[in-house]
């Protein structure tokens, strides 16, 4: 009666989605047996109080037992979930790192997998291994790849969207998108799903693949070289909107650096980047793993 992604338009934060897809992933036709529909709803009683479709597992709980395997799942990934990024495909064809079976390499990467159609797929994996999953795409499947990756992360309870009401923005996105080269959509956070348009007008929304990776690979750099404290007064300084003061700072600044951090900063010429880049570039920064520098 309903299908997986029936299931995961369900999921309200980050670790529904997570312990949905796991559930999937061990078992993909949800509920596993034949189920009748619940009950009407009434005060005395009604259907699983999630789904709203099938009947209560038992009379002292409001779920069915679809619905209370996942919720039991989703508390593993409460504080997974905080590091978690999701990547929507739309794709000319399927990946080889996707179309691999539970149980196989992908799952030492990725914390779950959802194949929707022949060219539509959701991936969820920890932020800072984004990098080595994407240049994996360029190095097994190189330009026979095309399409558009929507990258996002994860939300928690609070908020007025749901998790699932992300997912669905991010497939109506895609429907305006020709398969054309591989691209990526970077949304740094879930309500940009709603309104892009903003971030697109600055420049920091599409990238091509290769452009995206080169960010990334700056990122991790950048993160090994510039201790935290200086990554903090760095954008600061980049804030300051009189060019004297900004210059007066800046040498300062540069003063107290190491002089392969110096280097590293002159050969990007990083004073000149817009602000805009600057901005996404700060983005970036928690996607990428922490390199220990001899």
């Amino acid at each position: 009666m309903l299908n997986g992604f029936d299931w995961l338009r369900r999921s309200r934060t980050g670790a529904e989605l997570l312990g949905t897809l796991q559930y999937l992933d061990e078992q993909p036709v949800a509920p596993p047996e034949l189920t009748p529909i619940g009950p009407p709803h009434s005060a005395g009683g009604g259907p699983c109080r999630r789904c709203w479709i099938f009947p209560r597992a038992a009379e002292d709980t409001q779920y069915c037992s679809t619905c209370q395997e996942i919720l039991r799942r989703c508390r593993e990934f409460l504080n997974t979930t905080r590091y978690t990024t999701l990547v929507w495909g739309f794709v000319n064809q399927l990946p080889e790192e996707v179309l691999q079976q539970p149980g196989a390499k992908r799952l030492q990467r990725l914390l779950g997998c959802y194949i929707h159609d022949a060219n539509h797929f959701l991936v969820a994996m920890e932020r800072n291994k984004l990098k080595a999953w994407l240049q994996e795409l360029t190095v097994y499947h190189g330009l026979e790849l095309r399409g558009i990756l929507q990258i996002f992360p994860t939300m928690g309870a609070g908020t007025r969207t749901c998790m699932g009401d992300v997912l669905c923005r991010a497939i109506h996105r895609d429907l305006y998108l020709p398969l054309g080269e591989l691209h990526v959509r970077f949304y740094s956070a879930p309500y940009q799903l709603v309104d892009p348009r903003p971030r697109s007008s600055k420049g920091m929304l599409t990238f091509e693949l290769d452009e995206f990776l080169r960010l990334l690979e700056m990122a991790e750099i950048f993160r090994a070289l510039v201790w935290p404290e200086e990554q903090r007064e760095l954008y600061e300084l980049f804030r300051i909107g009189d060019k004297k003061e900004a210059q007066f700072y800046w040498g300062r600044f540069l003063g107290r650096l190491e002089q392969r951090t110096k280097d590293m900063l002159t050969a990007w010429n990083m004073r000149q980047w817009p602000k805009n880049r600057i901005k996404l570039f700060y983005e970036l920064l928690d996607y990428v793993r922490l390199i220990q520098e001899d």
